[in-house]
């Protein structure tokens, strides 16, 4: 049957991450591609615990109920305090729980566009704002950055000449880069777009995840117009399984982010919710992630440490303080979409850059993950890149 598919799905095409990790049924392939957790910082022993306890307890039968679209009063309780230690201060009302940080992704671009308008996202950005808002008919248009965060200069000629809703960014940790942006870069963001009246979407999945330098506020705590949505999720520190984030913005904004929410899922499930409500109230959040970021670090510079020995000098790199990925880029222009199922009959898999950019460009660049590979199967994965890549191994 020829079925008559909608105007916005016909235009979205596969995840290209979601393809590649496939793959991963194969035990043979060393994936670099998704942006998994390690399997040793899932804390199955801790969540099984919780678990049993909550219901077991008065509270079990609610838990297994329907809840609030705004999410679990007790949980939101404690996310308003944390998020304060994060830099991020937000009244009842202006905090929602999200069923992962790409739904809030798909809230915001919900409430804000219509088919037709143009968000601005760093070049490159995260696969999934793209697909997302290729699915609700919205163009994204790139803005160049360089190693201190978006061009300022760029950004402000783009918003004159685009006219965009909205503007996107993964200030922290990017995905795909590894890139931090600078304060200074972010009070300017704030600043600029509060000037032309552009809503601000700030990505926040990875900043916990630090092993180097000095911590670095939030976008949204340089928002002083209200322009800004802030959205963070628990996926890369506790479990991505249990699908639970946050939102901050104006409460008017919370709220059409709450009613489109509403008819998508109804509500976060109500157990994820107090699973990750009892890490943060019994602190073991904190505890959690003194054991999983040196995990990270370490994985980090192994793969550092075997770019730098087994790939082409022609091969330039990021070198971030914390996040799950390494950005590379070829000097020479070579193309990493060609060399990639090279790559995966060696058995080895990666991200092409290319899907990462709004306008189809960065044929020479790609994303390595490090968090999902040991330091043993690292070494063996980059070897076999750097001969893929013509480096005489």
């Amino acid at each position: 049957m020829d079925y008559a598919f909608s105007q916005n799905i016909k235009s979205v095409s596969g995840s290209a991450v979601r393809e590649i990790l496939k793959l991963l049924v194969n035990p043979e392939i060393i994936s670099f591609a998704g942006g998994l957790p390690a399997a040793e910082c899932l804390p199955t022993a801790i969540v099984a615990q919780i678990s049993g306890e909550l219901l077991s307890s008065v509270e079990g039968k609610t838990i297994l109920q329907y809840g609030a679209t705004e999410g679990l009063n007790s949980f939101r309780s404690e996310l308003i305090k944390y998020a304060s230690t994060q830099g991020v201060k937000a009244a009842p009302d202006e905090l929602a729980v999200i069923s992962g940080g790409q739904q809030g992704i798909d809230l915001f671009i919900k409430a804000f566009c219509n088919r037709g308008d143009t968000i601005l996202v760093e070049d490159p950005t995260f696969l999934a704002f793209l697909q997302t808002a290729s699915s609700y008919g919205v163009k994204c248009v790139g803005v160049k950055s360089d190693d201190k965060g978006l061009d300022i200069a760029d950004l402000e000629a783009k918003i004159k000449k685009h006219k965009p809703k909205a503007l996107y960014v993964v200030p922290t940790f990017s995905n795909p880069t590894g890139k931090t942006y600078i304060v200074e870069r972010r009070k300017a963001i704030c600043e600029v777009t509060a000037k032309y009246g552009i809503m601000v979407l700030e990505d926040d999945p990875y900043s916990r995840l630090r092993w180097e330098g000095e911590k670095v506020a939030p976008l949204k705590s340089f928002d002083k117009a209200g322009n800004a949505v802030y959205v963070t999720s628990f996926s890369k520190l506790i479990s991505p399984g249990l699908r639970v984030g946050y939102a901050v913005g104006e409460e008017s904004v919370i709220r059409k982010m709450v009613i489109g929410k509403q008819c998508s899922d109804l509500h976060t499930s109500n157990l994820s919710q107090a699973i990750v409500r009892e890490f943060l109230a019994r602190n073991l959040l904190e505890s959690h992630l003194k054991t999983a970021i040196p995990i990270y670090q370490s994985r980090a510079k192994a793969m550092l440490d075997c770019l730098a020995k087994y790939m082409p000098k022609t091969f330039k790199y990021t070198k971030p303080e914390g996040g799950l990925f390494i950005w590379g880029e070829f000097s020479d222009n070579t193309n990493t979409v060609e060399r990639l199922k090279q790559a995966i009959s060696k058995n080895v898999a990666y991200i092409q850059g290319q899907v990462f950019y709004a306008n189809g460009n960065g044929q020479n660049t790609l994303r390595l993950n490090f968090s999902n590979a040991d330091p043993e199967k690292i070494e063996q994965g980059i070897k076999v890149l750097g001969r893929v890549f013509g480096n005489s191994i």
